[in-house]
């Protein structure tokens, strides 16, 4: 018999006792009235005393967790009052936080003094910082006419660090290959190469007598000089303000920037990464020995609503950072036509570019635009990054 049934019968038995005194009086009719209107006052007051004396005890191995690895967890109910507590239940924070082998719907009766113990593991789905464990408290009454829900008081609050997904290869830049190989990045002696001006090329490398003999501005690109290594641009722009949607959405990208370095730093390819932290911010990867302190800083870094994706982004491309590698990765959340329009001149710069999409939505329009020098793959902010980067 569910809840709702229970109470419609007993208010049917309410009102029938109701009818009772007033059609007969008498002291069993008053009797079955009053027995019948402290039922759900007592009712409520033994709930009341589970409210204020049921304790929960909860841990987790360490606060400081990383995603995707499970940590030891457990809890502790207790009943430290003098009668027993009967149909109480638990329900835990499940949107980025799963709990092994906990039944759902279980309900708990406690006697006097007894505790129950549950050691199990805990794994958190996505990085951030969030609260983990027991959400809160379910206590119904011995009739189960009432059900009162409460927050649990003592919740855990859980810093959980991105997972680095380690790649054996790149399959999304197959076509780049040649561009991956260490001594592609090294180069040895320079061979100048002149070519139209494109917006955003340092003024020192300009050709001022090839530009006064044909009268356009032209540049010089040196070849094992100019275009060394990779550059990572990583969008911290935050779309949304509901943490269902933003939270999986970051762990993604930086999931997938964390992939990137640790797959070129195994290969000791040195490379920079670009991002905006209220202002550009640049960092240098040479070989494996920097990835730790580069992990640490990429997990700390914070997304900000107010932070301009394309200010960032057009000061790291003015800067001259991304004009001077042989490769450019793009990890963006949406493609427009100034992101297309940017890429294009770093193609035309002779820099290959790779956008990374990370989106549930289409992008077609733009993947279409894929060329020689131009890849884009969409990433689902679900899927897993072995086979897709």
């Amino acid at each position: 018999m569910t809840m709702k049934i229970r109470r419609l019968f007993f208010v049917g038995l309410w009102i029938l006792s109701l009818v009772t005194i007033t059609n007969f009086g008498g002291a069993v009719s008053y009797g079955f009235f009053f027995g019948m209107t402290m039922i759900p006052v007592i009712s409520l007051i033994y709930i009341a005393c589970v409210y204020f004396n049921f304790k929960i005890y909860q841990e987790i191995g360490s606060r400081s967790m990383v995603c995707g690895q499970p940590e030891t967890y457990f809890f502790v109910l207790q009943n430290e009052d003098h009668f027993a507590f009967t149909s109480v239940s638990v329900r835990l924070f499940s949107d980025f936080s799963d709990v092994e082998e906990l039944p759902g719907d279980t309900e708990y009766e406690l006697l006097p003094g007894d505790r129950f113990t549950f050691e199990t593991r805990i794994m958190c789905k996505y990085r951030g910082e969030y609260e983990v464990g027991v959400k809160e408290v379910m206590v119904t009454d011995f009739l189960r006419l009432f059900r009162v829900r409460y927050a649990n008081p003592g919740t855990i609050k859980a810093l959980v660090n991105p997972k680095v997904v380690r790649l054996s290869e790149l399959k999304s830049v197959e076509d780049f290959q040649a561009l991956l190989r260490k001594e592609a990045f090294t180069g040895t002696e320079p061979d100048v190469d002149i070519r139209n001006y494109v917006e955003g090329d340092p003024m020192n490398r300009i050709h001022w007598k090839t530009t006064a003999r044909e009268r356009t501005l032209k540049t010089r690109t040196r070849s094992g000089e100019e275009k060394q290594g990779i550059s990572i641009f990583c969008d911290m722009t935050r779309y949304d303000r509901d943490r269902k949607v933003y939270l999986p959405l970051e762990n993604k990208m930086l999931e997938t920037l964390l992939a990137l370095g640790f797959f070129f730093a195994g290969k000791e390819i040195p490379f920079s990464v670009y991002y905006g932290q209220n202002g550009l911010v640049r960092e240098q990867v040479k070989g494996i020995r920097d990835f730790d302190a580069f992990y640490q800083t990429i997990a700390g870094v914070t997304f900000q609503e107010k932070e301009e994706m394309y200010d960032t982004l057009e000061e790291a491309v003015s800067g001259g950072g991304l004009w001077a590698c042989q490769a450019a990765f793009f990890i963006l959340h949406k493609l427009d036509d100034r992101i297309m329009e940017m890429t294009e001149r770093l193609n035309e710069a002779g820099t290959v570019t790779m956008l990374y999409v990370i989106a549930n939505g289409n992008q077609e329009v733009y993947l279409r635009q894929s060329s020689e020098r131009r890849r884009m793959i969409v990433i689902p902010i679900e899927a897993g990054l072995e086979g897709v980067l």
